[in-house]
């Protein structure tokens, strides 16, 4: 009888990771994360801009402990990614490029952490490289590095800590309690109590799992506790004290009367978070069944393996009733590892990148399972390969159709999109304004992601079939990677309409000190302004978002307008310059001048 490939092969001498396959994980980091990525599209406004402009101001305040952006406290975020964009505009300058290389090179570590787990994981030599390369290469991993939000490094020290974890329980050193404790620590200044809250849950339910509790005893749990608040807590103590309470606050902060950070960071913005109970709800959240159905969309191409890898997982009692070896052991805590952030999150608010602290346990996992297939000497099933061939087909069929079938692009991008501003909120909100006319701008992307899926599922059919296990594997990679630059492509195709970068650029040269910049709407609809002018901008009809609790406090500036405030500036000597929709500017009077329109937005002038 044909033996299960579900089956553990036989323990065998373990060979050292070829030293060829590092450098092409870098390679493939430098194409996707570390080139090109850097310098294009333009910085997007919300968060992408709004954050860079956080780590702007630090630089220009001199201040690493409150966060500012348009010059009002920003107390809803903890500061380490702020902090390292700060370092880098410090080094080489306030530009596109260098907001965005900390998270890259954070992006680098973590791979290279990934390699490493696997390295330590599974007896395959391949393993670590097939999980990096498998992280590197799926679509999650991509797209939500191309904005400036911390979650890649969030995966990073939650990497880190399991890697620390893993070592003690050969054998629980000081050094592997410390590692985990300061992985923890920069887990929880990275992103809030979660950096701390995961690693702990992952922890304790595999030890409940392999019923080895009393492991926490003996690994050092005062000195890691130490380690711990030495690392996380000055920040924290710095920031409740120079943002104190003001005023009698009440359920609703007024002028004046506001609470401090530690209500607003810990209370509202993880508590009252985490119940959908947070103040100003200015967010969606994903539904249930779409979120845990988005984790199999951001790990393709490779999450059509993981039913396979998933399967090999020991969670059955009877296979528990007996020692479980180094391999399966590995598999368990990987487990543990992605259902943990997946099911803490299945209770709150979810956001569609919240799915990313799973990912790098399912890429080590589909590492695992790549790297024992790809040695197996059997003839290969092609189940998994017709089908990935099958999707990838139909794909290419669907992208070639709308790439041929589209009038040639004429006018502006947004003019072809349908506005859905109620699904703005989400993340990707915008996307679902893309309609079929406006998939004539999108033509050459399209007909690369054609090319991608026919020749990456094709090609891992036709080398599988031959029993190029390794080849095939090689071509699957090669196929996402041409698919995540062509996605690459895309985003720069309609960065006019997610942005007002372009906007920036044609006021710059005519702005004076003495000029008035007033934006219309909520700030994150144009955010990027601010930030490619290096200045504040005023805000008319928009008090609300992230700019919202700070601005009750009685530093903040008076920057907010109304309808009557916007009249009298207009009408004023000074040079306003108005950034608003193009297709629903506010009454002004007097005279109007269009300076410039970019992606469905206009910047209006009182003077020529």
């Amino acid at each position: 009888m044909r033996q299960s490939l579900s089956m553990e092969h036989p323990p065998r001498e373990r060979r050292a990771t070829p030293r060829t396959l590092l450098p092409v994980l870098i390679a493939v980091w430098l194409l996707l994360y570390g080139s090109f990525a850097l310098l294009w599209p333009p910085l997007l406004d919300d968060a992408d801009s709004v954050h860079a402009e956080v780590a702007r101001e630090m630089v220009a305040r001199h201040d690493r402990t409150t966060l500012y952006t348009n010059g009002i406290r920003y107390l809803e975020k903890a500061p380490l990614l702020y902090w390292s964009m700060a370092a880098s505009f410090r080094c080489f300058g306030v530009h596109t490029w260098s907001a965005r290389l900390p998270l890259a090179v954070y992006t680098l570590v973590l791979l290279l952490v990934v390699f490493a787990l696997g390295d330590r994981f599974f007896p395959d030599a391949a393993a670590g490289f097939y999980a990096s390369l498998v992280f590197a290469t799926s679509f999650g991993l991509f797209i939500f590095t191309r904005i400036l939000i911390p979650d890649a490094m969030v995966c990073l020290w939650l990497a880190v800590a399991m890697f620390c974890f893993w070592r003690s329980l050969a054998e629980p050193t000081r050094a592997n309690a410390a590692g985990f404790a300061a992985a923890c620590a920069l887990g929880v200044l990275t992103k809030g109590l979660i950096g701390l809250v995961f690693p702990l849950l992952i922890v304790v339910v595999y030890l409940l799992m392999t019923r080895n509790l009393a492991h926490l005893r003996r690994w050092h749990p005062l000195l890691g506790a130490l380690i711990f608040f030495a690392i996380a807590a000055p920040w924290h103590v710095a920031a409740g004290m120079a943002n104190s309470t003001e005023g009698h606050p009440g359920a609703v902060p007024t002028a004046g009367n506001v609470h401090g950070f530690y209500w607003f960071y810990f209370i509202n913005e993880h508590l009252l978070r985490y119940l959908n109970r947070r103040v100003p709800r200015d967010y969606d959240t994903v539904p249930f069944a779409l979120f845990w159905g988005l984790l199999l969309v951001w790990l393709l191409p490779w999450s059509a393996f993981l039913p396979s890898a998933l399967c090999r997982v020991p969670l059955r009692r009877r296979r528990r009733s007996a020692p479980l070896n180094k391999t399966e052991r590995a598999r368990l805590l990987l487990f543990c590892w992605a259902a943990v952030p997946m099911v803490f999150f299945s209770f709150s608010t979810r956001q569609e990148y919240y799915v990313l602290p799973a990912m790098p346990a399912l890429a080590l996992l589909l590492g695992g399972w790549l790297a024992q297939d790809a040695a197996d000497t059997r003839p290969p099933r092609l189940r998994t390969a017709w089908l990935l061939f099958a999707a990838g087909s139909c794909g290419a069929v669907v992208a070639a159709f709308f790439a041929l079938r589209s009038a040639s692009p004429a006018g502006d991008l947004a003019a072809a999109l349908h506005s859905n501003p109620g699904d703005y909120a989400l993340s990707f909100g915008h996307f679902l304004d893309l309609s079929t006319r406006a998939m004539a701008f999108f033509r050459l992307p399209l007909l690369l992601t054609s090319v991608a899926l026919l020749i990456g599922t094709g090609g891992h059919l036709l080398l599988r079939r031959a029993g190029h296990r390794h080849a095939a594997l090689w071509t699957l990679a090669g196929g996402s990677v041409l698919f995540l630059v062509a996605a690459h492509m895309a985003l720069v195709t309609f960065s006019p309409v997610l942005s007002s970068a372009a906007l920036a650029d044609a006021v710059r040269p005519r702005l004076t000190p003495d000029d008035v910049v007033v934006l219309n709407g909520e700030y994150e609809s144009g955010s990027t302004l601010g930030f490619y002018l290096r200045r504040q901008v005023r805000i008319l009809n928009g008090r609300s978002s992230n700019l919202w609790y700070g601005s009750f406090f009685s530093d903040a500036p008076a920057i907010f307008d109304d309808d009557a405030s916007i009249a009298r500036l207009w009408s004023g000597p000074r040079r306003v310059f108005l950034l608003t929709d193009a297709a629903a500017p506010p009454r002004l009077p007097g005279a109007v001048y269009t300076v410039a329109i970019s992606g469905g937005k206009a910047v209006l002038s009182n003077q020529p």
